[in-house]
């Protein structure tokens, strides 16, 4: 019955899949993302070497993980965008109740690594931060339930969702891990607004957050230690934020050379955190803003096609997924320019990071499938199918 009303896009006998995948994937967001990874292999090898000499390693060992890494994490990606959106939501509600486990579990059998924030398992080859696979699942499974809650008797997934998220921020906070805390409410909060929500709930949930926030403020030292950081307007040189700031102010437009950079001597989140920094002070403002295009070409290119897509579960997964990943390196660049305070987020695809990587691929993934062209996909179609109609 669809069908009669609003007609189908013709398929071809025996089409393969791969032909079908290349015909229907946003080609240019495929593009951006490989070139991020290639720009993180690049300042890979600027900033890790001095990291791997500090600790006894061979030069390029840092690069090879993030190259391994990187690796799978291209793999999950392709592999994710050739399924369909319900498999990837039953896919995504099984990774999000893993990883909810996970992290539920970290108080008991979590690690620091000497950093004051019990975040990561201890693998031994490597470790694992549950967080970064979470948040992927949170908005399938978020996405879902307000889908659902816009169907006749359906649930009452906005709660739901809500009494989900916030769940999983008291397990964040725990930790402390008030960033991916503010990933996941955001998340959230982008989701219910696009299913309609009203404007005073948001406001009534803005000040929950402000009054969250000020109450971490008086009891997590951890916390209110980066805001005074943040708000004290001298910055300490030999602080991370201060090597940052000078690197960037030294870097200029062009930049000070391949290999020149001093900044990636003195930080030792110079691989990860403050990767920009890196690649602003050897490359300069053109490499900044070369990867400033790229992050807002995936995520405008993602919104133009989702905004076409009649599926509400598409929509709302697919925003939800694009807004966190654009704002994530939103954050990450922030701090690195001081906009925002120290904040402990990578950024994606080009910092070194394995939980982050393939993560960051997984999610992507998820996006390219549900930005991919389907019959029946676009709310345009019906809308000039409905015109012709009345005409």
């Amino acid at each position: 019955m669809t069908e009669m009303v609003y007609g189908a896009l013709p398929k071809r006998d025996g089409d393969p899949i791969l032909p079908r995948w290349w015909r229907t994937i946003d080609k240019w967001s495929v593009s951006c993302i490989l070139i991020l990874f290639g720009i993180g292999l690049l300042l890979g090898l600027a900033a890790s070497p001095p990291l791997a000499e500090r600790n006894g390693l061979s030069p390029f060992h840092y690069v090879q993980r993030q190259a391994f890494f990187g690796g799978v994490a291209m793999v999950a990606m392709f592999t994710a965008t050739m399924m369909s959106p319900q498999v990837v939501r039953r896919l995504g509600v099984l990774g999000f109740a893993l990883a909810f486990l996970a992290l539920a579990l970290l108080p008991v059998f979590g690690t620091d690594f000497g950093k004051g924030a019990v975040r990561w398992y201890s693998l031994g080859f490597g470790s694992l931060q549950p967080s970064e696979f979470l948040k992927p699942g949170f908005i399938v499974v978020a996405a879902w339930l307000m889908a659902a809650s816009q169907e006749i008797n359906g649930p009452p997934g906005k709660s739901l969702s809500l009494a989900l998220a916030l769940t999983i921020v008291v397990f964040l906070a725990m930790q402390p891990d008030f960033g991916q805390s503010a990933l996941v409410l955001f998340s959230w909060g982008v989701m219910y607004f696009l299913a309609g929500a009203p404007f005073t709930l948001l406001l009534s949930i803005a000040a929950f957050v402000i009054m969250g926030g000020m109450f971490a403020y008086s009891n997590s030292e951890h916390f209110a230690r980066r805001i005074d950081g943040f708000l004290n307007p001298e910055i300490d040189p030999t602080t991370q934020m201060g090597y940052a700031t000078n690197a960037i102010r030294e870097g200029g437009f062009f930049g000070v050379g391949v290999g020149e950079g001093q900044v990636k001597w003195s930080l030792p989140d110079a691989h990860t955190d403050f990767i920009i920094a890196v690649a602003a002070e050897e490359y300069g403002l053109i490499l900044v803003l070369l990867i400033i295009a790229l992050y807002a070409t995936i995520v405008v290119r993602s919104f133009v096609r989702l905004v076409r897509e009649r599926d509400p579960f598409i929509r709302l997964a697919g925003t939800g997924l694009a807004a966190i990943f654009g704002v994530q390196a939103l954050i990450n660049m922030g701090v690195a320019v001081r906009l925002l305070p120290a904040k402990g987020m990578t950024l994606p695809f080009v910092s070194y990071g394995g939980s982050s990587l393939i993560a960051g691929g997984i999610a992507m993934g998820m996006l390219l499938a549900f930005t991919r062209t389907r019959p029946q996909g676009r709310m345009g179609d019906i809308l000039i199918k409905r015109g012709r109609a009345n005409g």
